[in-house]
């Protein structure tokens, strides 16, 4: 109770004011949204990078995307990564604060689409708390929870290698961030048309 008072009293940021303001109206894109993170825990870890690709209807539109490489650069210090393991990457690099709110804006009050989505939003949801920002209000899908109520599975959590296999989607070797958001946008696409969705 006492953390929802202090929220509503907080000034945040402006780019956080226009997010909020967007989910007056009901969007119907999607955005598949795959991250890269020192570790799965929220309270100690950090992005390393994040992409999402839009999909609208049964398009993927590649020219609408999103890919950062996060200047972690207290992380890489920690762990003893040379400056080449960033300057090699030909993405573009954002700080932290930065990144976030690129992201911010580009998702806009469109539907998050994941493999696992809630270990991304909660890290999104990290990283927008140390700018005094709330937490994503976007709908969120989970592939794999797709995956399961189509085939009537209960009791199984299926890595995003074996949804490719199971629906012929390519695997590549790179595994980045944009490469599983691509082949998550893929599985998306045959998953919404066999269950329905719109």
């Amino acid at each position: 109770m006492l953390e929802w008072l202090k929220n509503i009293n907080k000034e945040h940021p402006e780019f956080w004011k226009n997010y909020v303001s967007k989910f007056e109206e009901k969007s119907s894109r999607y955005v598949i949204l795959s991250t890269e993170s020192s570790g799965s825990n929220p309270e100690k870890d950090v992005l390393l990078s994040i992409a999402a690709f839009s999909v609208i209807e049964d398009s993927i539109y590649i020219g609408d995307s999103f890919e950062a490489v996060l200047l972690q650069y207290q992380f890489y210090h920690d762990n003893h990564l040379a400056d080449e393991f960033l300057l090699e990457n030909k993405i573009l690099k954002l700080s932290e604060p930065e990144a976030i709110q690129s992201f911010i804006n580009f998702v806009g009050n469109s539907v998050l689409v994941g493999h696992h989505i809630n270990s991304h939003v909660e890290m999104i949801n990290h990283a927008l708390d140390r700018l005094d920002c709330g937490r994503l209000r976007n709908e969120a899908l989970d592939i794999d929870v797709m995956h399961c109520k189509l085939n009537d599975i209960n009791d199984k959590e299926f890595s995003l290698d074996e949804l490719s296999t199971f629906y012929h989607i390519p695997i590549n070797e790179k595994n980045s961030a944009a490469e599983n958001a691509y082949r998550t946008a893929l599985l998306f696409l045959k998953l919404k048309s066999r269950l329905g969705i719109k």
